[in-house]
């Protein structure tokens, strides 16, 4: 009897324990290995076929499915999200669930120094995630809205977005979901890219690579087509192409100003970067290049509009020495891919709107046909 009633007992009291958790809260924790995949633009150059091919990050899971529709052709006169004297192109085409994701980033670019600082959302995106799918949306959101940050931005180099979780704790009471979403690094780690590990480190880079910007922006006047013209010399005059494709900052803009050496997208990186401080409207464009010998490779590049036309420039296929001619500067070569419509540029240059496998499909402006 004594052993039989005991039972009884434990068995009501381990009821009433989980009946407590249920109805004060239980809470959950989802770390999302949502990460942006770099489809690395600049992994094999067009002109120089000995690169070999940077090792590909895999798709997450959660990114299965293509959002936000958006026109076959972006309007040259869309409004953008400005800071200061900077265009943000791309995030002008986003939802408004990447739109705060994407302002959260911004708002936090000084507290990301750290690599370990947590972005926090709150409960912005609890009718979302109430939705049978919403984890998934939420994922495919959030990866809209680190590409579009990512090449937007370009002065943002120090992060690896490979490295960065969004977090979703969700906490039940009773029938009743809450969510808190975050960004935040994985244990144990930062979200800081190769070669950088400290807020003051990162700072004294950007120390670096002001100067740089002051010394351009210096010699930098007239028309919008002198200013252009200004930061591409300079550009195709002071950066080489790494062909080793092994080293740090290669991609990014402190490789392509402070060190003066980087692969094609640190040339469009820098290019965009320095026009944005000229205050001309400009757009890093990611695609593919077919070089005089047929081998089509991916390649970055940029677009820039002048009276609300716009141009591209290839500031990487306009370095004699990529060209293979030698380090000359004849404007033959210097400026064959400046300031060129689409009825030049397109018939070697594709441009591809998805920065990552199964990702947004972004909208670039709508080239002039003509040249310059």
């Amino acid at each position: 009897m004594n052993n039989n009633f005991i039972t009884f007992i434990l068995g009501i009291l381990i009821i009433g324990l989980l009946g407590g958790m249920i109805f004060f809260g239980i809470n959950a924790f989802v770390q999302m290995g949502i990460v942006y995949e770099n489809q690395d633009v600049a992994n094999r150059e067009v002109q120089v076929a000995s690169i070999e091919k940077k090792e590909d990050i895999s798709t997450p899971q959660v990114v299965e499915k293509k959002i936000d529709n958006v026109s076959d052709t972006f309007p040259a006169n869309v409004e953008y999200k400005s800071s200061a004297s900077r265009t943000h192109y791309f995030y002008s085409q986003l939802d408004s669930y990447s739109k705060k994701i994407y302002d959260g980033l911004e708002a936090n670019i000084d507290n990301m120094k750290s690599g370990t600082h947590n972005i926090e959302f709150g409960d912005a995106f609890s009718s979302l995630l109430s939705k049978e799918d919403g984890q998934n949306e939420l994922g495919d959101y959030y990866q809209s809205a680190i590409e579009a940050f990512t090449y937007d931005n370009p002065e943002v180099f120090f992060l690896d977005p490979t490295k960065m979780f969004l977090n979703i704790q969700t906490t039940t009471k009773g029938n009743n979901k809450t969510y808190n979403v975050y960004i935040t690094n994985a244990e144990g780690a930062k979200y800081l890219a190769n070669g950088f590990y400290s807020k003051e480190q990162i700072e004294q880079c950007q120390a670096q690579i002001e100067q740089v910007k002051n010394e351009v922006m210096a010699g930098v006047s007239g028309n919008t087509e002198n200013k252009i013209k200004y930061i591409h010399d300079y550009i195709v005059d002071n950066l080489s192409y790494d062909e080793t494709i092994s080293k740090d900052n290669i991609y990014n803009l402190y490789g392509a100003l402070a060190n003066k050496e980087c692969v094609c997208e640190g040339y469009a990186k820098a290019l965009k970067y320095l026009l944005d401080e000229a205050g001309v409207d400009n757009v890093i464009v990611i695609g593919t290049g077919t070089n005089s010998k047929g081998q089509t490779e991916n390649h970055a590049w940029n677009y820039a509009a002048i009276d609300g036309n716009w141009y591209a420039i290839d500031s990487t296929w306009d370095d004699p020495v990529i060209q293979g001619w030698g380090g000359g500067s004849s404007s033959k070569y210097k400026y064959k891919y400046y300031l060129k419509g689409s009825q030049t540029m397109e018939k070697d240059h594709t441009p591809n709107g998805q920065f990552t496998t199964g990702g947004k499909i972004f909208k670039y402006p709508v080239l002039s046909e003509s040249d310059y």
